[in-house]
């Protein structure tokens, strides 16, 4: 039996796999290679959608379906099929338009298939997509999109890179604070809706969860340890479920869980050469 084939490997992307910049530590990638090689499967477990994932297939190397939409669906890069999905039971085009009465100064996305979609006209909107690699749309009513997924709310977008979202005011975040709240009075009976980032406001359906997700994976892949790693509010979940995880040193979550080095430096690959022996020869 080869050394990591019991484990399963999930990772957040932004400023966990990446540094703060959005590289990716050389460290990172050879240290996933290695896993893989010796048995272990690894994937990437992440609040983008896959247009987003252009910005990483091909570059990072996993043998296991992307977890994708916080955990709305699995999806095989490869093949380019869900291995499985959990919709929004909502009215798309109910949803976003109470959305852009109740909230006229956010911009709103829907997180597609094939592109992310705006409805209104937002040149900064567009920059920030096409700096990312991440086809976009400008969606008129009744287009179908495909399965609803995932919708977000942007605050001001000040810059196009996604580290450009993780800062702002006092006035701004209290403002993000209010529509998050709200939404979850619109919308909460059947949504989860949570910050992904300071001016980021994620929705996906109801019981939905990175924590779901790698569970799910975990079992379609028969693999005994799940080992998760993440960084912010939208990976709690999945590290409190996990059975073992880890978080950058330099995260926001650093006083809660185990930690590694910070992102910058390579913190999945702190977890691979160091972390993942440790927990094998415990359970040996």
């Amino acid at each position: 039996m080869a050394q990591f084939s019991d484990v399963l490997l999930t990772v957040d992307y932004d400023r966990t796999l990446t540094a703060p910049d959005s590289t990716i530590p050389e460290r990172n990638l050879k240290a996933i290679r290695y896993f893989m090689e010796n048995g272990g499967a690894f994937t990437v477990n992440t609040g983008r959608s896959v247009p987003m994932t252009r910005a990483f297939v091909g570059k990072v190397p996993v043998n296991a379906p992307l977890l994708l939409y916080n955990g709305s669906a699995a999806y095989d890069p490869n093949t380019r099929k869900f291995l499985f999905t959990h919709e929004i039971p909502l009215n798309l085009w109910d949803t976003i338009h109470t959305c852009q009465t109740q909230f006229p100064e956010m911009t709103v996305e829907v997180q597609g298939v094939d592109a992310h979609y705006r409805f209104s006209e937002n040149p900064a909107w567009d920059a920030f997509c096409d700096h990312n690699l991440c086809a976009r749309g400008y969606a008129l009513p009744g287009m179908d999109l495909g399965p609803f997924l995932k919708f977000s709310l942007y605050g001001e977008i000040r810059e196009p890179t996604v580290a450009g979202l993780f800062d702002g005011s006092e006035e701004e975040i209290r403002r993000i604070d209010q529509v998050q709240e709200q939404l979850k009075t619109l919308f909460g009976d059947c949504c989860e809706v949570f910050r992904a980032a300071p001016r980021i406001l994620d929705v996906h359906a109801k019981g939905v969860s990175k924590a779901r997700s790698a569970r799910q994976l975990q079992q379609e892949l028969g693999r005994k340890i799940l080992v998760c790693i993440g960084d912010a509010q939208n990976d709690l979940a999945m590290l409190q479920d996990a059975d073992f995880a880890f978080v950058p040193g330099d995260s926001a979550l650093a006083d809660r869980f185990p930690n590694v080095c910070p992102c910058g430096d390579g913190a999945v690959a702190d977890v691979i050469y160091e972390k993942i022996p440790e927990i094998l020869k415990i359970r040996s």
